[in-house]
């Protein structure tokens, strides 16, 4: 169904398929692959995972790059959520497409009580963070919870995800209540018999539709309820993912985070102030510029050459303008070539927001032999 909706829509979805024997290493290969691919802009990892060997489902989940978990189950896309960052991270797909359904019955979430059965970091905990970041006052129930029946009758909006086959009964719920059953997974539960199908079962969900759709003011059936927006909303973390991607990676467009300045009297020399600062990494720097990791080969914290496959990637890109500085005797505090290039090249970009880079044909030695002032070397 995922592949189907991507093609209707233009999303080219590539399977990848491994092995039942398949260990953790080479899962955790296989993410790092589609992670490092500028190419690829969503990843989900199909769950439960069926290999024959033991697979820590965690550390695979999280082993997803952030910015391409599209299905929001990493950690750190689950504890934006918690903290309501919202707007920084992707919301799991079934509870975001159950938020969308709410949405469409006209009906305000703000101050409603919500009933959220079933805690998982699929459903029912991101669901519970949902409905409380829109204001609803959230009660979340699960496998320990007493009188189920009456923490439901509380409810406005019900969700369930529970994995039980019909275990809330209509008689629970109180009128006009909006109800989401959810599709249960367990095959045990999912197929009561039913004799007028051919395979002597049917498909249901967590609640028992025919006696609750007389109460409730909303439901949504099982099958054909909230799992097609459960691809849906897969679809749209997709396509917001790719333009995150083209907004970050913008050709032309640096993004980079410069650190504030801090003015002090008597002005201390480059020295004291090249050893005050400590510099960004290299590979950070690269991603701010707009470098894809395959183009930068890593040398340490701070130095980095950059493959000369990039002039091709960016060969339609407008040249630039070439700055000479030269000719310059240093004062004593070391304002010579070299500190008015990098002074040069900072103020373009972080005051004029020039895309900008130095370029210095040799270190000073003034730190190190006590002349041409005190500039620091640099590389």
């Amino acid at each position: 169904m995922k592949l189907k909706a991507a093609a209707e829509i233009g999303i080219n979805a590539n399977h990848v398929r491994l092995p039942k024997t398949a260990t953790e290493d080479e899962v955790l290969r296989s993410i790092a692959a589609v992670n490092e691919n500028p190419e690829v802009h969503g990843l989900i990892v199909q769950l439960p995972l069926d290999s024959i060997n033991s697979i820590n489902t965690e550390k695979v989940t999280n082993a997803v790059a952030p910015e391409k978990d599209v299905d929001g189950l990493t950690s750190i896309n689950a504890g934006k959520l918690s903290r309501g960052d919202l707007g920084d991270c992707f919301i799991p797909c079934t509870p975001n497409g159950c938020m969308k359904l709410i949405s469409q019955t006209g009906t305000s979430v703000a101050g409603k009580n919500a009933v959220v059965i079933g805690r998982s970091k699929i459903v029912g905990a991101p669901m519970h963070d949902l409905l409380l970041w829109s204001h609803a006052t959230v009660t979340t129930c699960h496998s320990k919870t007493t009188d189920l029946a009456a923490q439901v009758g509380r409810a406005d909006i019900l969700v369930v995800g529970a994995g039980k086959a019909e275990m809330v009964k209509g008689e629970w719920l109180k009128e006009v209540t909006i109800n989401f059953s959810l599709l249960n997974f367990d095959p045990d539960h999912l197929t009561p018999t039913d004799d007028s199908k051919a395979s002597g079962t049917r498909v249901v969900g967590d609640v028992h539709y025919p006696s609750a759709k007389e109460k409730a003011g909303f439901i949504t059936p099982v099958p054909g309820g909230v799992g097609p927006m459960t691809v849906a909303m897969l679809m749209e973390n997709t396509v917001q993912s790719a333009k995150r991607f083209l907004k970050t990676y913008q050709p032309g467009k640096w993004n980079i985070s410069y650190a504030k300045l801090k003015p002090q009297k008597p002005q201390p020399s480059d020295t004291a102030i090249a050893h005050s600062f400590t510099p960004k990494t290299i590979g950070r720097l690269a991603r701010e510029v707009g470098l894809f990791s395959e183009e930068v080969e890593l040398y340490g914290m701070t130095r980095a050459k950059v493959r000369l496959e990039v002039m091709n990637r960016l060969k339609a890109q407008p040249d630039g303008k070439y700055l000479v500085v030269t000719g310059i005797t240093p004062t004593p505090l070391g304002e010579g070539k070299t500190t008015t290039t990098l002074g040069l090249a900072q103020a373009l970009g972080a005051h004029f927001h020039v895309n900008s880079f130095a370029c210095v044909r040799q270190p000073s030695q003034g730190s190190n032999f006590g002349v041409k002032g005190q500039s620091p070397p640099h590389q």
